[in-house]
């Protein structure tokens, strides 16, 4: 029972982090984060694939070894995330404390992704089929 409550969270975790691909109000990284870590407490086989074998496994497996994000993808977010706040204060909310509350969330989305550390080459995103560490018949426990 405790097992299928984890793979739950885990897959509302990933839904959500895919939502936030596209709404910059959702944190999408943190969103992957806790879905591996629900996924990994929950099926070793839904964490090897969310994190080896599906395509958000690069955007985790990068922010995990702290190789950053590349300049283009974090100028394209904080432009989007104006782009969508602004929106939303401008015609959207109408008190003046929710749009405020928007333009606070985001100055600290936009100073989160500053500190991030970009990385200047675009390096590969890992193999969609790339071995995860269990594949490897000799690899140390």
């Amino acid at each position: 029972m405790r097992k299928s409550i984890w793979i739950i969270a885990g897959t509302i975790s990933l839904g959500l982090g895919i939502v936030g691909i596209f709404i910059p109000i959702l944190p999408t990284t943190p969103l992957f984060l806790l879905a591996a870590y629900c996924y990994a407490r929950g099926s070793k086989r839904f964490y090897h694939w969310l994190v080896y074998r599906s395509w958000a496994g690069g955007y985790i497996q990068s922010y995990r070894e702290g190789r950053g994000i590349p300049l283009k993808q974090k100028l394209i977010t904080i432009a989007l995330l104006w782009l969508s706040i602004g929106y939303a204060i401008g015609f959207v909310a109408e008190t003046w404390w929710l749009r405020l509350l928007l333009g606070a969330i985001a100055v600290g989305v936009t100073i989160h992704l500053a500190r991030i550390k970009t990385r200047r080459t675009e390096s590969p995103p890992p193999a969609e089929n790339a071995a995860c560490p269990d594949d490897q018949p000799n690899a140390p426990a």
